[in-house]
């Protein structure tokens, strides 16, 4: 199990189903390297931001000046390799544990050569395992139903106002 000393957030804090197994910490702990990945971006680019030179710094950056730029790019850059080691260190242990579970192989086989998944979501699986026949994604699926049954719909009213005008011509009609 990955110990997540990185991260404030206490045991009591966390929701107890991410306790209850070591897949489930595991899969936690993987969810916080994902955290940790967009907070060790965020800290690149504020550290390139301090290596510029202070002319080119508009007012709104709030960067520091002097003596002052180097001590931050320098807590920026400690801070930066700190989580660089914390998220080195967690995909290790999540490693080692997948080796540990000794899942089979064929359960985190990679798709064939060629497959392109779908644009939104995870596809309709098809009937004979052919990836390509079913490459739009559950979503498009679920719109297509939608429009075809508002296709339905408003093709019934249609029908069901022809047959009322009918009625009301017929009873017209009749009437005179």
């Amino acid at each position: 199990m990955a110990v997540d000393n990185q991260s404030s957030v206490n045991q009591t804090d966390i929701d107890p189903i991410w306790m209850s197994s070591r897949t489930a910490r595991q899969i936690y702990a993987l969810g916080e390297v994902e955290k940790d990945i967009s907070k060790l971006l965020s800290l690149a680019a504020s550290s390139m931001s301090l290596l510029t030179l202070p002319q080119t710094d508009g007012p709104e950056d709030g960067l520091p000046q002097g003596g002052e730029r180097s001590e931050q790019f320098v807590l920026e850059v400690s801070e930066y390799f700190e989580r660089l080691d914390a998220i080195h260190i967690a995909i290790r242990s999540s490693l080692a544990h997948i080796r540990q579970s000794r899942i089979a192989p064929s359960a985190i086989n990679a798709p064939p050569p060629g497959f392109i998944p779908p644009a939104l979501g995870v596809g309709v699986p098809s009937t004979d395992g052919d990836y390509n026949k079913g490459s739009r994604g559950l979503q498009e699926e679920r719109i297509e139903r939608d429009a075809w049954k508002a296709i339905l719909d408003a093709l019934t009213q249609l029908k069901e106002a022809k047959e009322h005008e009918e009625t009301e011509a017929s009873q017209t009609a009749m009437d005179e």
